[in-house]
């Protein structure tokens, strides 16, 4: 008999290739279609993945997840914002959202397991004696990073057939097998804001785009913004006024509407503490350990410890670095492998 799999299925070329690798392996496979929003979009990627699934024969159940979306991520995303931080909702979502689903198909139609079409490799046999994800892409292209909340107890049930290829590889091999969406483009910025994340803002939180003050790190008024959820740490562009000299959003102060201007130097952290952590080592092992922490996806990583002070789990880095902002994931590596990971307070 064979085993059987639920693949999460987007309408895109990755996910298309994952379930014909997956099919050629042997696997009975079940494709799974979740929506978040009702739009013309929406509408097309299930049209996609049901011309997906026509092609390898499988059966496809679509589900709209409106609801839950709208209560764990979009208020998160907002509410997260309204405090003067900038979320990342995509880890969350894809661990409390994408794949808590998955496994909850995978338990109604009696799998084995869950797959999706992630660049991503799970260790079952490394140093760390632990189910893990292994980065083995080039880190700006592996998605272990979105996907590090993930548990080794689900670890151990998810497969990613596209685990050894790069992406050319797949377009490449969905020409192959004649994939329709093999030259489909890739989805780009925060999903559920298609018009683009200031303008979700403006909509949503109307009543926090108000103009207000930049200031520098004396409190001398320098201008004025147009509302502080629509900045972020670390900006330099795009602020609208003219400086001296080239000016950082150092601070972003919500009760008062301001916002602080300072130099480079300013935004260098030599720790950080984290909140809503997940490990998938212990930490009397971790803290131990000379670690990889990665503050944001594009960034490369610092070295470091992690340590706890008074009850938070505290991430030190070795040298300072600016690339800190209040709301995004920090995540840690031992050599290839993800051990944990947390939001910057």
């Amino acid at each position: 008999m064979k085993e059987k799999v639920i693949l999460g299925m987007s309408g895109g070329v990755d996910s298309a290739v994952a379930a014909y690798l997956l099919q050629k392996e042997g696997y009975e496979v079940i494709a799974v279609h979740f929506s978040v929003h009702n739009t013309e979009a929406t509408q097309k990627e299930l049209q996609d993945c049901q011309k997906i699934a026509d092609k390898f024969s499988l059966t496809l159940y679509s589900y709209s997840l409106e609801k839950e979306f709208q209560e764990k991520i979009i208020s998160y995303y907002l509410t997260e914002t309204g405090k003067g931080k900038t979320p990342s909702p995509c880890p969350l979502c894809d661990d409390s959202i994408k794949f808590h689903l998955l496994f909850q198909e995978a338990e109604k139609r009696k799998a084995n397991y869950v797959a999706t079409g992630h660049y991503a490799s799970v260790s079952r046999n490394n140093i760390c004696n632990t189910i893990l994800l292994e980065v083995k892409h080039h880190i700006h292209k592996d998605q272990c990073y979105m996907l590090y909340r993930l548990s080794p107890k689900k670890l151990n049930k998810i497969l990613f057939p596209l685990a050894s290829l790069e992406k050319a590889e797949v377009r490449e091999l969905a020409r192959d097998i004649g994939l329709f969406v093999s030259e489909k483009k890739d989805s780009q910025g925060i999903c559920f804001a298609p018009e683009g994340y200031q303008n979700f803002l403006k909509k949503h939180l109307a009543n926090k785009i108000q103009k207000g003050n930049f200031i520098d790190e004396k409190g001398n008024i320098l201008g004025q913004h147009f509302g502080y959820p629509l900045y972020t740490l670390g900006q330099r562009r795009g602020l609208g006024i003219k400086t001296k000299e080239i000016c950082f959003i150092t601070k972003i102060d919500p009760g008062k509407n301001e916002i602080t201007l300072g130099n480079f130097e300013s935004l260098m952290k030599d720790k950080v503490q984290l909140e809503d952590t997940v490990l998938h080592l212990p930490f009397e092992r971790l803290k131990d350990m000379e670690l990889l922490a990665r503050p944001r996806f594009s960034s490369t990583g610092f070295f470091g410890k992690l340590k706890e002070e008074e009850g938070e789990l505290t991430f030190h880095y070795f040298e300072k670095n600016a690339h800190n902002t209040p709301g995004q994931h920090l995540v840690l590596f031992y050599k290839n492998y993800v051990v944990g990971g947390g939001i910057i307070r």
